[in-house]
């Protein structure tokens, strides 16, 4: 009888949850496209990127209150107030930039162009000055000039979602972006006990509830040598690229 009556509310939790994450972003968009055109460049970024914090702090705290998911997260918090660095988390789902953004209030990510140029995205990701991957060159050049105003950069440097966990192979980009900027890369492992919204997981998919998810700081890796091998949790890959 239990497990007829979770089944519902696990499907209720699912469409909250999205929905919620729906109406926030519809809500937020015009609102941010708005203030963009409004503030000084400077200011409009780093308020941006603060809103883009506390929203999805809120909507992850909802979604804990629902009982649908827990977070541990507080690994995260240790980055806050710290010097600018390159974060490369793991990618096992489509919500782990939310993750890490939710607990930072200065982070800039480089995020794929059809999510940038998103409906539901467009306004909050432009406001934040988030960086389109359309564009390597330019790619390099955004996040070395967040890294020099001392902002965090988020990328996923699997370039995709994790298809072998705990890691994927690894592009250049991370290499590249950190030899360019001079600026230490940030390992970091999130797990979870559900495949929720990984690769090939429909987004109507309804998923084991409560859903345990936990970020983890690896080592932090230097830039002075440009092929440091990175071992994570048993998997070892190449993030730095030979330079020319």
């Amino acid at each position: 009888m239990r497990r007829l009556l979770h089944t519902p509310y696990e499907y209720l939790a699912l469409w909250f949850g999205l929905g919620l994450l729906g109406i926030m972003c519809i809500l937020w968009s015009p609102v941010s496209f708005v203030l963009l055109h409004l503030l000084p460049r400077k200011t409009a970024g780093e308020f941006g990127r603060y809103m883009n914090m506390f929203w999805f702090r809120h909507y992850l705290w909802m979604l804990a209150m629902s009982g649908s998911c827990r977070f541990d997260l507080t690994a995260l918090d240790a980055l806050r107030g710290k010097g600018p660095v390159l974060i490369a988390p793991n990618h096992p789902s489509l919500i782990d930039a939310l993750l890490v953004i939710s607990r930072l209030p200065n982070v800039v990510c480089i995020m794929k162009t059809e999510l940038r140029n998103n409906f539901f995205m467009r306004g909050g990701a432009r406001f934040a000055q988030y960086i389109s991957n359309e564009s390597m060159r330019e790619m390099i050049r955004g996040a070395g000039e967040a890294i020099a105003r001392g902002d965090h950069v988020l990328l996923f440097p699997e370039g995709s979602r994790t298809t072998r966990p705990p890691i994927n192979d690894i592009t250049a980009l991370a290499g590249l972006i950190a030899r360019s900027a001079n600026v230490p890369v940030q390992t970091v492992l999130i797990e979870s006990t559900s495949r929720f919204l990984g690769k090939g997981w429909s987004l109507f998919r309804r998923p084991e509830m409560p859903m345990n998810t936990c970020a983890s700081r690896m080592p932090v890796l230097p830039t002075t040598n440009c092929q440091l091998p990175v071992t994570w949790y048993g998997s070892t890959t190449m993030m730095y690229a030979n330079s020319a």
